[in-house]
């Protein structure tokens, strides 16, 4: 019976929104694209099918149903139809995150993860909070110098943490809340803060700061954007492993003698082997490709150039990266998203659901319109699969919108929106690139993670409110 009504629901919220008038300044086929994503996002969340198919079937419906414009103002064509259907599978993003459960198969296949897991057993694992704050220290000095989060949370931290929890007995089969569900979110939602904190630890930082000189004719500088979401940065980063373990506690807190034990674990292992020191080789070159390389090489084609080389040195086989179900069960799920996530902002939905809230908040005062905007914009990431798809389609609206409020600085309302970028995409399974990658290891349930990403979400955007806000307006 509940299988049947989480089957029946998304089925009867997509009839629902249909039925009723398109707004006006909708047309009726973005009305009804509009009833299908809803559907869908709402299958997600009750998974009455696995969320790989949920997304095929939404992308499946609206190629026959021909919903998407690839021409504004055309009717789509079959061909043109089917491009659109199949674009997510082009994205260098979602072949990134494909290419991070890769790295973290040569890990497990050579022994290398196991080998790092234990040593940070060994150095901090008498408590599990002690290894939430070492996963969040590592990414935070990583953040810097990667501007792709999946290379940097996906493709580098999460193949090591992936191989700690096993190693206390949990997995996403047996005890995932024994330690791995608060690792993983730890890991999440950590390098959404860090990704927040630099101009330079996420890619749509980049593209912000250019969208905003071109549109607001401001320029951000990276000393300027570092201190003025600093006071956040903080709070967040020092809070988030410990708001992990209140909220959504592990079941082992203390181990006394787990370094003892890793120790002894190690002493087993014996040295490096070869296959181990060729992983370490790539992982470390890989690496060095997305930090000093990013000018001149898509962070992508550095995950897929390590493959082809792991594949060649037998560090995996081709026959261990074809039988990796949930890689490529990832690799669907997110290319589909990606692609529905698209087809809102070619139908015009997102640009009329902008400017139809930007419009209700004429009247109001500069700082409230602006808190307005910054909560609009927030909250709207979650029609979008990518930062980088909601910084091209909303933040040009938002700043012309801005830019239309008597008295709003727009410098100040630039940085405001621009800070939100990183710790926005907590609140959903796909809201930014390692999203799919954690959601994907198993250990956090599909419900579990809606619920932790709107919880982790409220308190983000609240502590940012009640201290970014004011302190980037004292900026000014």
């Amino acid at each position: 019976m509940q299988r049947a009504i989480k089957a029946l629901a998304p089925i009867l919220l997509g009839l629902l929104i249909w039925a009723l008038p398109a707004p006006q300044g909708l047309t009726p086929a973005t009305w009804t694209y509009f009833a299908l994503f809803a559907a869908v996002v709402l299958a997600l969340v009750l998974e009455p099918v696995p969320p790989a198919l949920a997304g095929l079937l939404g992308v499946t419906v609206a190629t026959v149903l021909r919903l998407v414009p690839v021409t504004p103002g055309k009717a789509p064509s079959p061909g043109d139809a089917i491009k659109w259907c199949l674009s997510g599978f082009s994205n260098g993003t979602v072949w990134l995150i494909f290419a991070a459960f890769m790295f973290a198969l040569g890990y497990e296949k050579t022994g290398l993860g196991k080998r790092l897991g234990l040593t940070l057993i060994r150095r901090m694992g008498r408590k599990t909070l002690g290894l939430g704050y070492a996963v969040a220290l590592a990414d935070l000095i990583l953040a810097p110098f990667m501007p792709s989060n999946t290379a940097r949370s996906g493709g580098t931290i999460f193949p090591i943490i992936k191989n700690i929890p096993p190693l206390y007995g949990s997995t996403p089969e047996n005890n995932p809340r024994g330690l791995g569900a608060y690792l993983m979110w730890t890991a999440l939602a950590t390098t959404c803060v860090t990704s927040s904190m630099f101009l330079t630890s996420l890619a749509p930082n980049v593209l912000a700061q250019s969208l905003v000189e071109k549109t607001a004719h401001v320029s951000l500088g990276w000393n300027q954007w570092f201190l003025s979401v600093l006071p956040v940065g903080v709070i967040l980063f020092l809070a988030t492993p410990l708001l992990a373990y209140v909220l959504y506690p592990p079941t082992q807190k203390t181990s006394e003698n787990a370094p003892i034990w890793a120790a002894e674990e190690l002493r087993k292992l014996g040295p490096l082997t070869g296959r181990e020191v060729t992983m370490a080789a790539l992982a470390v070159c890989a690496l060095l490709g997305w930090i000093f390389l990013k000018d001149f090489v898509d962070a992508t084609t550095v995950a897929l150039a390590a493959i082809c080389v792991m594949c060649l040195a037998r560090v995996v086989t081709w026959e261990d990266v074809i039988g990796y179900k949930q890689a490529w069960n990832v690799l669907a799920w997110f290319a589909t998203l990606v692609t529905l996530a698209d087809g809102l902002g070619k139908t015009g939905f997102l640009k009329w659901f902008a400017e139809a809230a930007s419009t209700h908040m004429q009247g109001l005062s500069p700082t409230a319109t602006l808190l307005g905007l910054t909560v609009l914009f927030f909250v709207s990431h979650y029609m979008f699969a990518s930062v980088t798809a909601h910084v091209a389609a909303l933040l040009p609206v938002m700043l012309a919108a801005a830019m239309a409020v008597p008295g709003l600085d727009i410098a100040t309302a630039s940085m405001v929106l621009c800070a939100t970028l990183g710790i926005m995409g907590i609140i959903s399974p796909y809201g930014t690139g390692p999203s799919p990658i954690y959601f994907g290891s198993g250990y956090i349930k599909g419900k579990e993670f809606w619920v932790l990403g709107a919880i982790f979400g409220v308190i983000y955007l609240g502590v940012f409110l009640l201290v970014g806000f004011p302190w980037i307006l004292s900026r000014a």
